[in-house]
């Protein structure tokens, strides 16, 4: 029996499809669920989709009415892209307004990832939000695939990666950056799923969730005028916390605006918000992650 994704389907791209297909867990138990990965892989699991696996596992142990309003996640182990992965929900508190879960990701009985998820009634109450940053419309912006052009062979990651979100910086991205000899504090990146998405909710968070996992480190990187791809870096997400603040769709255009505040010890931390078109605050996130930068040895003086 499969985790239900609802009767509407995607009507977008191949790569929206493979995400959803990814969504639609295998039910094993009450409270144990089977995922896959897509043909197009990294290297290692990526970190969205254990997120946005691990968040269709506790929502569905939930039921619908109590949406996820925080998860806070930490990456174990790097997960092994031909295995399947097991997702066991753990259940803490059903109370009348809050419930409480704990997903482990396992493979071959290894934990990969742990994360707490917390599920509350929407409800009003005091509103405040830090302001949209004003950036360009999405409408008159290249989709990110198109600034890959000429550098096909350096940024084979991304190239090959699978492409389910519609993704428009309004900056010029780390791999243009570097071209021109600029740095840059922040990313601002707009994104939406590359086509239209089943109602039920939890598929939109668990969207955000998977894209949340993208370009939110590269702050760190354009702060010191480096790129992925075109310099030696290694990073790996450490932990990564989302806080949901107000209902939304992720077929509709979200603002995710990045900034790095620190990196010391080899680890970087990134903060980001999404906003909604309307210039809402609809979730924020901060990971931290190991970055590594090995800079080209420099020849040896003559003597």
């Amino acid at each position: 029996m499969n985790a239900s994704l609802g009767e509407s389907v995607s009507t977008g791209t191949g790569d929206l499809d493979v995400l959803l297909g990814l969504l639609d867990l295998e039910q094993t138990g009450e409270d144990t669920f089977l995922g896959q990965h897509p043909e197009k892989v990294w290297s290692r699991t990526f970190g969205g989709q254990l997120v946005a696996q691990a968040i269709i596992a506790a929502g569905r142990t939930v039921g619908p009415g109590r949406p996820v309003h925080a998860v806070n996640a930490h990456f174990v182990r790097g997960g092994d892209v031909k295995k399947a992965i097991e997702y066991r929900v753990e259940r803490h508190r059903d109370g009348r307004a809050f419930a409480n879960r704990t997903v482990t990701a396992y493979q071959d009985d290894q934990e990969l990832f742990v994360m707490l998820a917390a599920f509350q009634d929407y409800g009003k109450g005091l509103e405040h939000a830090t302001p949209q940053p004003q950036v360009p419309d999405p409408d008159g912006l290249p989709r990110v695939e198109e600034s890959f052009e000429g550098l096909e062979d350096r940024l084979q990651m991304f190239v090959q990666a699978p492409h389910p979100i519609d993704m428009r910086y309004t900056n010029d991205p780390a791999w243009i950056l570097k071209g021109t000899g600029e740095t840059l504090n922040h990313n601002r990146v707009w994104m939406k799923a590359d086509g239209t998405l089943p109602d039920d909710p939890l598929i939109h968070v668990a969207a955000l969730g998977y894209s949340s996992d993208t370009t939110v480190l590269d702050s760190i990187i354009t702060t010191h005028g480096l790129s992925w791809g075109l310099d030696r870096i290694v990073a790996a997400t450490v932990n990564h916390s989302i806080w949901f603040h107000r209902p939304f769709r992720f077929d509709e255009w979200a603002l995710y605006a990045t900034q790095s505040p620190v990196a010391a010890g080899q680890r970087g931390l990134a903060m980001g918000h999404f906003y909604s078109r309307a210039g809402e605050l609809l979730a924020t996130v901060v990971q931290e992650g190991v970055i590594r930068h090995f800079p080209p040895r420099q020849p040896a003086a003559p003597r």
